[in-house]
């Protein structure tokens, strides 16, 4: 619980600007080490039962109030735009929506650059377009405490009409919080003004409130559009969901074709990622792992590529130097503020190991829910996948692919800045398969209720 531990010693509740009691706590709260956890996808099939549940639901959703406080358990629920409609909403307010939520992940695919493999006609059942209506997260901190709080959830299920329970997904890590590389995941997180956090070293200044939180000003000194009427938009933020089946066996046949040694491989998969696997950046141990630095979070985030303009110690196609620049030189300009995302990454399967191989992938699920928060959520991602990840021209690199969570429909290349001359590593393949998604709404604990009311319904 070392997040939470420094969490707490940071917040100050007299600087809170914001309505803590409204917002879903899951937005702020970071989710614990280790942590275990389930996702559940409902359908609506009939609006007032689905009103109805949601209405349940929400009794037992934390705000954000007691975001510090230690918890063994908390819900989350967002509802997606097929949701809103399947929960009868009227149409003024369906309307004011984003378009690309209106539309769906599935028809955004051009805009995603999720083709070939990762195309929306290979996705799974409870992802393919109208199934996906309400989302149901739940960290907890050991199983036990997930299956109390599963069993609520469940029970209230099962009191309900008109719902049906399209799928489950267990989740959960240890307390080196690995992905399925076996990389310590999830570290830098943005700092919110009014949040009441004093940063951590590292974050930089308070990203403005409204760039997560709807009706809140953003960076732009004015708050982004909100769903209406105000009491179904106000307090809630938009919400990315992609499931991914990571390919670990090929990415460790990977390294060792190109690396002979063991500490070749974890170097070389530290420069594709940008951090060694404890967690420690490159840019404050370039040449050999620290588990203490890994672990630290007062240390961990503690940098900037100031000093390594030639990506020598970090390369700029490095997995974190492209999903967070920070102050590195772009030839495509943007506001990385704007861009910078609250992330609530849920792996599962068996943990990393290095004896896994291609011949293994598929026959233990392996993989994370990719899930992040942002009141630009789509505008975000869909620049993520067009850009930063699924080109290399922002960093002179041309059509050089994210080496970790790209599409490669062709074998591609990784470069590693290096003097006199740079390495070029081919043979980078598509290491993160994606396997469904969904663009989604996280309503304000009282949107949830104002739904569940349905007050418009004959008016």
């Amino acid at each position: 619980m070392a997040l939470l531990s420094s969490l707490r010693k940071r917040f100050r509740r007299d600087r809170v600007k914001l309505q803590l009691d409204d917002i879903q706590g899951l937005i702020l709260r970071s989710r614990p080490e280790p942590y275990v956890g389930i996702h559940a996808m409902l359908h609506v099939d009939d609006a007032s039962g689905g009103r109805d549940l949601l209405g349940r639901l929400a009794e037992h959703v934390p705000s954000a109030e007691d975001w510090t406080n230690e918890m063994e358990s908390w819900v989350g629920v967002a509802i997606s735009h097929e949701g809103l409609k399947a929960l009868g909403l009227p149409e003024e307010s369906l309307s004011s929506f984003p378009l690309p939520f209106r539309q769906g992940m599935a028809a955004r695919a051009e805009m995603l650059r999720d083709f070939g493999e990762n195309a929306p006609e290979t996705w799974e059942e409870p992802f393919k377009p109208g199934t996906l209506h309400i989302a149901l997260t739940i960290f907890a901190a050991d199983e036990a405490a997930r299956d109390k709080a599963v069993g609520k959830a469940m029970a209230e299920l099962e009191r309900s009409s008109g719902v049906t329970l399209v799928a489950t997904h267990e989740f959960g890590a240890d307390e080196d919080a690995e992905n399925p590389f076996g990389f310590r995941d999830a570290i830098a997180q943005p700092n919110i003004a009014g949040s009441g956090v004093d940063p951590l070293p590292g974050d930089g200044p308070a990203i403005a409130a409204g760039e997560f939180i709807l009706g809140e000003n953003s960076e732009t000194d004015q708050p982004l559009g909100v769903p209406q009427p105000p009491e179904l938009g106000r307090n809630g933020t938009y919400v990315v969901l992609r499931k991914y089946n990571s390919r670990v066996g090929a990415f460790n046949d990977f390294l060792r074709e190109h690396a002979e040694s063991e500490e070749a491989q974890h170097l070389l998969a530290a420069k594709m990622v940008g951090r060694w696997r404890s967690g420690a950046p490159l840019i404050l141990s370039p040449d050999h792992d620290d588990e203490d630095l890994g672990a630290d979070p007062e240390r961990n985030n503690d940098f900037t590529f100031r000093d390594d303009p030639k990506g020598l110690l970090c390369p700029y196609s490095s997995h974190i130097r492209r999903l967070n620049p920070r102050d590195s030189s772009m030839t495509i300009l943007t506001d990385v503020n704007i861009k910078r995302i609250i992330r609530r990454p849920s792996t599962f399967g068996p943990k990393w190991t290095s004896d896994v191989t291609a011949a293994d992938d598929g026959k233990d699920a392996r993989g994370l829910f990719f899930i992040f928060i942002s009141a630009r959520a789509y505008d975000t991602i869909e620049f993520l996948q067009q850009e930063w990840i699924n080109r290399g021209n922002f960093i002179d690199l041309g059509e050089e692919l994210d080496p970790i969570v790209g599409l490669h429909e062709e074998p591609g290349t990784f470069t590693i800045p290096d003097e006199p001359a740079r390495r070029r590593v081919n043979g980078v393949t598509t290491f993160n398969r994606l396997r469904g998604g969904e663009y989604m709404f996280m309503p304000s604990i009282s949107a949830l209720k104002w739904i569940a009311k349905g007050e418009w319904v004959g008016s």
